[in-house]
């Protein structure tokens, strides 16, 4: 077992090689949450009509620098999140089980879907400014523009015009969306990886390896997309929005479903599915790949003790 440090860093690592593969479809995803906001059935655009067209359509005018906006903001939003949310679920659910089971090994579904979606908001919150432009940067587009657009030069500038603009309180707009989103996910994400892979082993007899973590990280983002995907559309929108179109979480679900049908908090589901998929994969296998790095690490560097 890692540190909480070590296994911050190791998950950290391991998303941002997760979203530099995956990030053009957050962009397609965004792009289809925002399109046709507040608009009545019918009088919707559909610039963009699902993952492999929204790719597509966003390379051929904007090129690979309008799908990978927001690239930066994307890294350092990663290591904060799945940083907390895998270096932190670990020792959460070993010491709630030893205080509550008086057994750190034993696993509880409750006690591990509390340490999940803990360990996720606390991610979110951190990295909340950074998701916050990063939404706004992916959204633009001078070709085909969707929600409001805000020009930003780059991250850096996008912060300084909002903390110009709005202060402290606005780099932490809809931020309660992202630690629902977030605690959703967070809460699923986990135990269903150590669930399922606990399952295959003791099932269909599957050793560690690729195919294990391969088969129960796919399991992992299914679920984690059917749970997140209607928060992630008001965080979205929350976050996009100039003014106060939304005031709040409910506001906006209340405004959304009113106005455009129940469905439209699924907007966007494909691109998140065909993100979230080999996101999680990659980010769970690569954090078993990086855990085992940093504990090599560790064990030359630390002494026993404080392992």
């Amino acid at each position: 077992m890692s540190t909480t440090a070590g296994a911050f860093i190791a998950g950290g690592i391991a998303a941002c090689g997760a979203v530099t593969a995956t990030h053009p479809f957050e962009t397609v995803k965004i792009r289809m949450q925002l399109q046709g906001e507040l608009q009545t059935k019918g009088h919707q655009p559909h610039h963009y009509r699902g993952p492999i067209h929204g790719v597509s359509v966003i390379v051929r005018n904007e090129g690979l620098k309008g799908i990978y906006r927001g690239i930066g903001c994307a890294y350092v939003y990663q290591v904060l999140l799945n940083g907390c949310r895998l270096g932190f679920y670990e020792p959460m659910r070993n010491g709630l089980a030893t205080l509550l089971l008086n057994d750190g090994a034993k696993q509880n579904l409750a006690i591990n879907m509390f340490c999940g979606a803990s360990s996720g908001i606390i991610g979110a919150a951190a990295g909340s400014p950074f998701f916050l432009v990063k939404t706004r940067l992916q959204s633009f587009s001078p070709f085909l523009p969707v929600g409001t657009q805000h020009r930003y030069r780059n991250a850096l500038d996008g912060m300084g015009q909002i903390y110009r603009a709005e202060g402290f309180r606005g780099l932490y707009r809809g931020v309660g969306a992202a630690m629902i989103r977030t605690g959703f996910g967070s809460s699923v994400q986990l135990p269903t990886y150590y669930f399922v892979k606990r399952r295959l082993v003791r099932h269909l007899g599957m050793e560690e390896g690729a195919p294990l973590h391969l088969a129960s990280s796919t399991a992992s983002g299914f679920v984690v997309c059917c749970f997140m995907h209607p928060p992630d559309t008001i965080m979205s929108r929350l976050y996009n929005q100039n003014g106060n179109l939304y005031k709040g979480v409910f506001d906006c679900l209340g405004k959304t479903i009113r106005t455009e049908g129940l469905f439209a908090i699924y907007k966007g589901f494909l691109p998140h599915l065909a993100r979230i998929l080999p996101h999680t994969i990659l980010t769970l296998s690569f954090a078993e790949q990086t855990n085992k790095l940093v504990r090599k690490i560790e064990q030359k560097i630390l002494p026993a003790s404080a392992l």
